[in-house]
């Protein structure tokens, strides 16, 4: 994949459609980015956009933002719940693929300067940008909010990175931006049963990270040796948070951002958020997102809350979503999406093929077009063949008389829901990779360069048609392995089952085999086709020993 950069850009105003849509609508204009989300909040008076694509695009398409915004949104007459510094208020980069933070962090200063420079909007950097320890946090450099601008840009201490250090018209329009990178954070707020804004803040502020001020036994506040507050840090690492009353929700909210998913998800914030509430008499009835939640995340959360049901979580990763989405409430205040809301299948390329019905693929299957063919028939018998292993597995983990190879069978069912999703999306890449062939067969031939061009583009054609079925191989081989598995240590009513996805599996690397002998001769480069050749015959032979296995088991216990 090229590179590929996220930014999420925080604009003050949440209100009037017709200027969320002028946004947009030069963010679209923009060729190469794809605006993935636009999610306003009335009461908040703010506006999350959120759009992908290469850096330099993305970079335009920012700017472009920033300068429409200068232009429609007055901060001298914005009022909003969420603090804010500006009409643009804030603009980070997200190294999503082919990037990393360090290229993130020159594009921040390239938008920031360019900012700076063109629009006259005074620019901090903040985060892995930040160019002084105390304006890498966020919340540090929007202290006084809009309505302290003034007097931060007078203090030499917080001239900012880029533009002008005045207050003149034009500032007070536009008010200051920050611009940075990070990774990937979350906006996530959980409601509760109450419109109470000091129940909200009191979980707030014993969940984030930074804590509360330490009181003494007369509540006056407990200050160190340099006369600072002591503060006692919250139970959640990277953690932000604060309490809010939504009006138009009709509830207060805990709302935080979860800055390192690692050190802490929206299933543990949501959890402890959950208990907090419990302990001061209030009650957590559901949740929201803000913006766009990565795929391993929401499935993550799924996983587990099936855990705590005391269930599998090697289940398909849709379910997962939809047991993390019920499970959240993501659904009280707004229908939830996952479509729209889970980034990677916001950006992901269609998979026409693996989402058709199983009748609308035979008949796709059975028309006089060379594609889809055998190579995609092979990757959907992969498929199956890991879905019932999955299946197997999963019977087996629940089953008590099995309780000895509980922790194997739930290693395979991981595994094997792992190679379902790969060999479903092979179904489309054989033919994808088919197609491509055709496609290089018709480039222009007329002249030496032309004929050259061609060459080349049919030799990387022509290899990447024989990689896809020598992948499929290579998974099939796997989902083979943990089916011939099953079929010997699997609850005893289901080895038939797993003696079908052994076949299957079976079949679906003996006709990938076939696609990959098929396609080598067309390719030119010798060493490639020796390699492949060897490789190949290699999966083949180690194939034919596991299927023995799998039958040998079944007979054994079948009679």
């Amino acid at each position: 994949m090229s590179a590929l950069v996220e930014c999420v850009p925080n604009v003050s105003e949440g209100r009037d459609k017709a200027v969320l849509a002028e946004l947009a609508k030069v963010v679209e204009a923009v060729s190469g980015v794809s605006l993935l989300d636009v999610d306003p909040g009335a009461d908040t008076n703010r506006t999350v956009f959120t759009f992908v694509g290469a850096p330099d695009v993305v970079s335009e398409a920012a700017f472009q933002l920033m300068k429409r915004a200068k232009e429609l949104i007055d901060m001298r007459q914005h009022k909003g719940a969420h603090s804010r510094i500006g009409a643009t208020d804030v603009t980070p980069f997200i190294p999503i693929a082919g990037m990393s933070m360090e290229d993130c962090v020159l594009l921040a200063k390239k938008l920031g300067e360019r900012v700076g420079k063109e629009l006259l909007i005074p620019v901090y950097l903040y985060e892995a940008a930040a160019t002084k320890p105390e304006r890498r946090n966020l919340a540090d450099i929007r202290k006084g909010e809009y309505e302290g601008l003034a007097a931060k840009l007078a203090d030499p201490a917080w001239r900012p990175d880029y533009g002008p250090a005045s207050f003149g018209e034009a500032q007070q329009r536009s008010g200051a931006s920050v611009i940075g990178a990070r990774p990937f954070l979350v906006a996530y707020n959980v409601n509760l049963n109450t419109r109470d804004k000091k129940l909200a803040n009191e979980i707030a502020f014993n969940i984030r990270e930074s804590g509360r001020a330490k009181k003494d036994a007369s509540g006056a506040f407990v200050l160190d040796d340099k006369g600072a507050k002591v503060m006692v840090a919250g139970t959640l690492r990277s953690v932000k948070a604060t309490g809010w009353v939504i009006d138009t929700y009709g509830c207060a909210q805990v709302s935080m951002n979860l800055t390192d998913l690692g050190a802490c998800g929206v299933a543990k914030a949501f959890d402890e958020c959950e208990r907090q509430a419990q302990m001061i008499g209030a009650r957590v009835t559901g949740s929201e997102l803000v913006g766009l939640i990565p795929k391993d995340e929401l499935v993550s959360a799924g996983k587990h809350f099936l855990q705590k049901m005391g269930k599998p979580t090697f289940v398909p990763e849709r379910e997962a979503m939809e047991i993390a989405v019920r499970s959240l409430g993501l659904n009280e205040i707004a229908p939830f999406d996952i479509d729209k809301k889970v980034i990677e299948l916001r950006i992901q390329k269609p998979r026409r093929l693996a989402a058709m019905s199983v009748a609308q693929f035979a008949d796709q299957l059975s028309t006089d077009s060379p594609a889809p063919g055998g190579g995609s028939v092979a990757a959907l018998m992969g498929s199956l063949a890991a879905a019932l292993g999955s299946m197997v597995a999963a019977i087996t983990a629940q089953k008590k008389d099995y309780a000895n190879v509980r922790d194997e069978a739930a290693k395979l069912g991981a595994d094997a829901q792992a190679l379902k999703q790969k060999l479903l999306f092979a179904i489309d890449d054989d033919t994808d990779a088919f197609n491509a062939v055709l496609d290089a067969m018709r480039l222009p031939k007329a002249h030496a360069d032309e004929q050259a061009t061609r060459t080349q583009a049919m030799e990387k054609a022509n290899q990447g048609a024989t990689l896809v079925p020598l992948e499929v191989m290579r998974l099939s081989l796997a989902a083979l392995k943990l089916n011939a598995v099953l079929a010997e240590k699997g609850f005893k009513a289901s080895q038939s089952d797993a003696g079908v996805g052994a076949l299957a599996a079976m079949t679906a690397l003996e006709g990938a085999y076939y696609n990959v002998r098929i396609n080598l001769p067309s390719v030119t480069d010798d060493a490639f086709k020796k390699r492949v050749t060897k490789d190949a015959a290699g999966l083949f032979e180690e194939a034919k020993t596991h299927v023995q296995k799998a039958r040998q088991a079944l007979d054994a216990q079948l009679g």
